[in-house]
């Protein structure tokens, strides 16, 4: 779905400067580096400040875009830490700011993650390998009530409870370390008629884990604010959210963000409560039924994108 981030974000990309600088993206989910590629061979002047807290994403990306040196640069963070970033590179604001949620394509076809329910794998899932936490210390240290709430919560998990009490009892036998047993489990606990109509039974379970590890839901609820903080007048935010909660969050934030603070009743806006952004997209965007079919993983896809149309403190 490069294509329409591009559309999304080209008009704060290719908007005029007083200075004449060339504008600046930041790329927050750098990756394998895919959008940030598509970015730069379209805008001659665009500089892209790439952000990934997966270091192996940024050795990737480094070497696919080496024809690029001159105009991106690598920052090993989390991407809710962008307002450090963009202050590192010596600037106030940004033109504009991608952000593409949850676990990359990469990592999904780097096996020995522990990502993929599809192979037998060690239970990682860290997206940043300096991280102490695993899915398997998860599995194999939290009680059953932080289990189950950790499968509920982030994984929207009906059989919680009864999966949590399968893994404990399990685990009693010989510490969880593959993610092959795991899925076994899964078959066996989750009733029949549910594994016919609900997707892959280990689905909901590995995205609740992945979650937990990496805090994804904790440094999205700070990247929002963040982002839209750094954007300078025109400049726009683009997400991609792959499921209900993460762009429950993204919703939220972006309604804040538009919303007119004056007090029922007036006839004029007071200072300073006139919304500072505008919603690009109404509602959330998917994919088109030809782009889902040639790309599977678009599937779940939603697109939000904001623009900042006025400077903080102005009404």
């Amino acid at each position: 779905m490069a294509e329409r981030m591009f559309a999304l974000l080209e008009p704060a990309l290719t908007r005029e400067h007083d200075d004449g600088a060339g504008a600046v993206l930041v790329d927050g989910t750098l990756g394998a580096g895919g959008h940030t590629e598509y970015f730069l061979e379209r805008l001659a002047g665009l500089h892209v400040v790439a952000i990934d807290r997966d270091t192996s994403a940024i050795e990737i990306a480094s070497e696919r875009l080496a024809r690029f040196a001159d105009r991106i640069e690598f920052h090993h963070n989390r991407y809710d830490e962008i307002a450090d970033v963009v202050a590192a590179t010596g600037r106030s604001a940004v033109d504009g700011v991608l952000l593409d949620l949850g676990v990359s394509s990469m990592q999904l076809d780097q096996a020995e993650r522990g990502f993929a329910y599809s192979v037998d794998a060690p239970l990682d899932m860290r997206m940043n390998a300096d991280d102490d936490l695993t899915a398997a210390d998860v599995l194999n240290t939290y009680d059953h009530g932080a289990l189950a709430r950790v499968l509920s919560e982030y994984g929207e998990e009906r059989f919680a409870g009864k999966i949590a009490s399968a893994v404990l009892r399990e685990r009693a036998k010989e510490p969880f370390t593959t993610s092959g047993r795991l899925v076994e489990l899964l078959y066996a606990t989750i009733p029949a008629a549910t594994r016919r109509t609900g997707g892959h039974p280990a689905k909901r379970t590995f995205q609740a884990l992945r979650i937990e590890v990496n805090h994804e839901l904790d440094s999205l609820r700070g990247v929002i604010p963040a982002s839209l903080k750094v954007l300078a007048v025109g400049g726009r935010l683009a997400v991609m959210s792959y499921q209900s909660l993460e762009d429950r969050i993204v919703k939220r934030d972006f309604a804040t963000a538009v919303a007119n603070t004056t007090p029922a009743g007036l006839p004029v806006d007071l200072p300073g409560t006139a919304p500072r952004f505008t919603l690009i997209t109404r509602g959330a965007e998917q994919a088109k039924a030809a782009e889902r079919e040639l790309n599977p993983r678009s599937a779940p896809v939603r697109i939000r994108a904001i623009e900042r149309i006025a400077a903080d403190g102005r009404g």
